[in-house]
């Protein structure tokens, strides 16, 4: 008996084009190219979901897939035009990333707010993550390096917290609380984010991050010939990706650029790399035939985390 291929297809569809939004999300670069080196079969994982999610969307009826799919391709497609672009798969996946961030703070944020009343105080925050309020003292170093470090961490933590906390009351709000998750998306938070970075990262105190800083307590071995592979992709980012005006180091913004995960490349480069798997004519984007042609590549890829968009109403809902 010969198995109907299309509910399949149609399943790898709709993981294609939402499941390679997450894969960018958090550590997407790390996993896409482990110490500088890139793993051809991300691209594939990053287009499944778990393999109980698909065998899940595939029990949908065909009108339905039909329908969800359809919703999605209108959505992607922002001309209208029938193709999907690197631009359109771009800012899908980045939209995609944030919708994502947000929906975890939302969740956490009802997990600390143990007294329910609609704010997360510090002593909440502190419950939860640790089952115990912690209160170190800001000018006494611990002798312990395990627990000096902890304790510069919980500063760190207690500082951005206090950041965040705009007056509106005892505790955070979900606003703020967002605020304090995701401090890269609230603009309000932006001066702070620049600052913890400066007081980690710059030991001279110049307010800039010269290379050598940028890169660490890394010392060169004095019997190697060169730096280890590691250090030479390091050094290219700072100087590529980094340093945009080529002064050898990093000022507010360009350490903003560092410190902050670039989901605007990160989607980029996820959305090039689903165009050069699928684009069989060459012309630089994608119809849906050409995605379809594609099914028995993505059938033999191993299943990944991320496929929690294929239940998510939000990305096939027509009021997104």
């Amino acid at each position: 008996m010969r198995l109907d291929p299309r509910p399949a297809a149609l399943a790898l569809l709709l993981l294609l084009l939402l499941g390679a939004a997450a894969a960018g999300a958090g550590k997407a670069e790390d996993l896409h190219y482990p110490q500088g080196e890139h793993r051809a079969d991300y691209d594939r994982e990053a287009l499944l979901g778990v393999q109980e999610d698909v065998d899940e969307f595939v029990k949908l009826d065909h009108e339905e897939q039909q329908k969800r799919l359809q919703s999605i391709l209108r959505k992607i497609d922002s001309d209208s035009d029938g193709f999907l672009t690197e631009s359109e798969l771009s800012q899908w996946i980045q939209m995609s990333f944030k919708h994502y961030a947000m929906q975890e703070a939302k969740q956490q944020f009802v997990e600390y707010d143990k007294d329910s009343d609609g704010t997360v105080t510090w002593d909440e925050y502190n419950i939860q993550m640790y089952d115990r309020v912690i209160d170190f003292d800001e000018n006494t170093a611990l002798d312990d390096a395990e627990e000096e470090s902890f304790r510069q961490l919980h500063l760190k933590d207690k500082k951005r917290f206090e950041k965040a906390d705009q007056g509106s009351g005892p505790g955070l709000s979900l606003e703020e609380f967002i605020a304090f998750e995701h401090p890269e998306e609230v603009d309000y938070m932006t001066e702070f984010v620049i600052q913890e970075a400066l007081e980690e990262h710059d030991k001279n105190g110049d307010g800039f991050v010269s290379l050598e800083e940028f890169l660490g307590d890394y010392r060169r071995d004095p019997t190697a010939s060169e730096d280890p592979e590691w250090i030479l992709v390091e050094k290219d980012r700072f100087v590529n990706d980094y340093d945009k005006d080529n002064d050898g180091r990093l000022d507010p913004q360009e350490l903003l650029s560092w410190v902050v995960p670039n989901n605007q490349g990160i989607a980029q480069e996820e959305a090039l790399h689903l165009i050069d798997e699928m684009d069989l004519n060459g012309d630089k984007k994608l119809s849906e035939e050409e995605i379809l042609e594609n099914q028995d590549l993505f059938l033999t890829s191993e299943a990944t985390d991320y496929g929690r968009q294929l239940h998510d109403d939000y990305f096939y809902h027509d009021e997104l």
